[in-house]
């Protein structure tokens, strides 16, 4: 591993959540916070597989996966944020800070790119391996990747669609991959992760630290910043009906549902 690349790369992570923190000081709309942050990831995730030593064809495997990772991710979040204002859960956040929020912010964001970089090393040691290309674990991270883009992307379009029926204001989505997942799309992105680290795999010992990508997803998704906050917020608005879905299927890996619970009204479906 190149330690100077890989420095001037977690200072680029830095550089840029500094600049997140600038701009909601600026605007008060902390949703952009996100997508600046997977802006970041994919900068440096590709920089990061151009900068390795790896063979031509795996850096264009990696770098491809990621701004692949980026475009959708971004302009997912982008669409999202484009005129919803402040964050609910920065302004909680903000509000709870009080007099220390600038720099209280600040901090949350730098440990943000700490969790950037995590993503980016991934990167870099994905694209490091030099054996012959394709190899088995080439192809499937290849096909884990396409799978996990293309698994989040449904799962957002299908949300998105929910959205807009009456019934969102007052029901839960419970139809397609949300039938047996109650966060697909989370699922999806960690799954991202690990396809990344399947393909650093092929690198020898040293592509074992990639595991701290998909690590570190399930650990933020699944505990702290994902699925809890959210299910708090659904819970206040949704009630039963949450309750309800909670005891019927899964909260991350998909799976079948559970049966023998008494269900709600059917509006509680999509």
């Amino acid at each position: 591993m190149d330690i100077v690349v890989l420095a001037a790369l977690a200072a680029a992570m830095s550089v840029i959540m500094t600049a997140a923190w600038g701009i909601q000081r600026l605007t008060g709309a902390s949703g952009w916070v996100d997508t600046i942050w997977s802006v970041a990831v994919s900068i440096g995730g590709i920089a990061a597989a151009w900068a390795a030593e790896g063979t031509d064809e795996r850096r264009w495997l990696v770098g491809l996966l990621v701004a692949l990772w980026s475009l959708r991710l971004g302009g997912h979040i982008g669409l999202r944020t484009r005129g919803a204002g402040e964050d609910p859960r920065y302004e909680k956040l903000i509000a709870e800070w009080g007099d220390q929020a600038a720099f209280r912010l600040w901090t949350f964001l730098q440990i943000q790119a700490v969790a950037a970089f995590i993503l980016v090393l991934a990167a870099y040691l994905a694209a490091s391996g030099t054996g012959p290309f394709p190899s088995a674990t080439d192809m499937a991270g290849l096909i884990v990747g396409v799978a996990a883009l293309g698994g989040e992307a449904l799962a957002d379009h299908q949300l998105n669609l929910f959205r807009k029926t009456p019934k969102a204001k007052t029901a839960v989505m419970e139809s397609g991959l949300w039938a047996y997942s109650r966060h697909p799309n989370y699922f999806f992105e960690w799954l991202f992760w690990c396809a990344l680290a399947i393909i650093a795999l092929g690198g020898g010992w040293i592509g074992l630290i990639a595991l701290l990508a998909p690590v570190q997803m399930y650990w933020l998704l699944v505990h702290v910043s994902g699925i809890p906050p959210l299910e708090e917020h659904m819970l206040k608005t949704r009630g039963e009906a949450f309750r309800a879905l909670q005891s019927r299927v899964n909260a991350f890996f998909p799976g079948p549902r559970r049966t023998g619970f008494t269900t709600q009204p059917s509006s509680v479906k999509e």
